[in-house]
């Protein structure tokens, strides 16, 4: 398939640039022990990549309403910004693709269901935050992921059509939103494999970063 020209990269955060996604399961688990419960992995797992307006519902969903969810819900959020107080390691690939874009002149965004506090904190501690023109956060949205609202912003703000953006991302909720954004989206699955809905959509599957690049450069040369 002939794509367009890409002109912008828009990046989602957690699970794709930073390797969060692990260090925010396991704090969803030590509140819950602490609190008194185990949870099941399946639980925690689906939260990937949705928004912090639609977790508390969820786990009442899931756990049950006798479940002290909004106390699990804050504890897990402090052990999270405890422990993320250093910085979080990136994901492989991430900077090898950094410099790849920026040899091509192809201007980098972020579009992260992470509030705006937190995102740009992540994002200096790993040293990316200069390597980006701006951040579209989640509390700048009003319909989350996977509403295309966060790539709307994202595309609007850079000036360009969305046919000329590449969206990567992570999660299934973040892959529908740059998918209904108009905008060409590579996943590159983390912790959960993309659902069977996400994959009708035709969207590229890639196993890291570094393929990614890959896929792009063989593009520029053909």
């Amino acid at each position: 398939m002939k794509h367009p020209q890409i002109v912008a990269a828009i990046f989602d955060m957690d699970g794709l640039l930073l390797d969060s996604e692990r260090m925010a399961l396991s704090c969803w688990h030590d509140a819950a022990r602490e609190l008194g419960h185990e949870i099941d992995p399946a639980v925690p797992l689906g939260m990937v990549g949705m928004h912090s307006s639609k977790t508390l519902a969820y786990l009442r969903e899931q756990l049950g309403g006798g479940f002290p969810c909004e106390r699990l819900r804050e504890r897990t959020h402090e052990i999270y910004l405890t422990r993320s107080e250093a910085g979080i390691a990136l994901r492989p690939g991430v900077l090898a693709l950094f410099d790849w874009l920026e040899r091509h002149d192809i201007r980098k965004a972020v579009a992260t269901s992470t509030r705006r506090s937190i995102a740009e904190h992540h994002l200096h501690k790993a040293q990316l935050w200069h390597r980006i023109e701006f951040a579209v956060c989640g509390d700048e949205v009003s319909q989350p992921k996977p509403a295309p609202e966060i790539y709307q912003k994202a595309i609007a703000q850079l000036g360009v059509s969305a046919a000329q953006c590449v969206v990567f991302e992570d999660s299934n909720f973040g892959v529908q939103a740059g998918h209904s954004a108009g905008c060409r989206v590579i996943m590159v699955p983390d912790l959960r494999d993309p659902l069977e809905h996400v994959k009708a959509l035709g969207i590229e599957i890639v196993s890291s970063l570094d393929a990614a690049q890959t896929l792009l450069n063989s593009e520029i040369k053909a």
